[in-house]
């Protein structure tokens, strides 16, 4: 699979001469190495006149973008939903594949810089217009996993954690579908504890392979109304992965997220055959929003 870029499109709380807020495409590429600078991937960056927001202008700084980068990307993340039809259209007309998604972990990094940094020392810079880069929408309600993926009664499943000096070679790791990110974006000390989830299952590979076509975002342990492990996906789904039924597992839980919350957010979701395989079939690197 080629390289995934992550896009935002929308204004910026800079006004123009007409007192319009100037419109802002970022484009930046997924970092997917643990180990990886900030600055390493590719990066591009371009205003865009109020009276001329539409997808044709989009598609224009899209593939001026690809000729800057010398490649095209495989498809391209966006978190915006109120700018989902432009986008979309933009990156058909393009000849691009776009997703929605909160997997935009980079890209929201750069967000939260440029409004800390870049945009305050802007001419027109409008402090009332500065908001915080993170889109919210409530997230679903948790369903079912689809019986095709649902496990059997074989499966188990176990909290676990490792270090953060452990995920230094994950690039090597044998891993059949999965994705991380730098841990720069989080700036965690190496003996920080990385909270986990693994599950063991027959059925392993096909459980891996359906859900890395979901956008995976983040584990959640949810107490009320019933204790359950959630898994957040796309821009606001959630599914069931584990009912946790009695106290010990209930009190997993919430170490499981307490845990997260020490490690800014940043945990982890592994996906077994069997608990004495090195094999991964599946292992995602996940963020909480902070």
């Amino acid at each position: 699979m080629g390289k995934v870029w992550e896009l935002d499109f929308y204004s910026r709380p800079i006004l123009d001469e007409n007192k319009k807020k100037q419109w802002e495409v970022l484009i930046c590429e997924t970092q997917t190495d643990t180990q990886e600078t900030l600055e390493k991937g590719f990066r591009y960056a371009q205003f865009c006149p109020p009276n001329t927001v539409n997808s044709i202008w989009l598609r224009e700084a899209l593939e001026t973008a690809i000729e800057k980068a010398g490649e095209t990307p495989a498809k391209i993340r966006f978190f915006r939903r109120q700018m989902n039809n432009m986008i979309v259209k933009a990156c058909e007309d393009a000849g691009l594949v776009a997703t929605p998604s909160r997997r935009t972990y980079t890209l929201n990094h750069w967000l939260n810089q440029r409004f800390q940094d870049f945009y305050p020392s802007q001419d027109g810079y409008d402090k009332k217009a500065a908001s915080n880069a993170s889109v919210a929408y409530p997230t679903l309600n948790a369903i079912a996993l689809p019986d095709a993926v649902r496990g059997d009664k074989s499966d188990k499943w176990a909290f676990v954690s490792l270090e953060a000096s452990a995920f230094a070679d994950m690039k090597e790791w044998d891993i059949r579908f999965g994705e991380g990110f730098p841990f720069a974006l989080a700036n965690l000390s190496p003996d920080t504890k990385i909270p986990g989830f693994i599950i063991f299952s027959q059925r392993a590979l096909p459980l891996a392979g359906w859900m890395s076509g979901l956008e995976l975002v983040s584990l959640k342990f949810q107490a009320k109304p019933l204790p359950l492990l959630c898994l957040e996906t796309g821009l606001s789904d959630s599914w069931i992965l584990a009912n946790l039924t009695d106290k010990s597992s209930i009190a997993e839980g919430q170490g499981f997220e307490d845990t997260k919350n020490k490690a800014q957010g940043v945990h982890f979701l592994a996906i077994q055959s069997r608990p004495d395989v090195e094999t991964f079939s599946g292992f995602w690197l996940l963020k909480d929003d902070q």
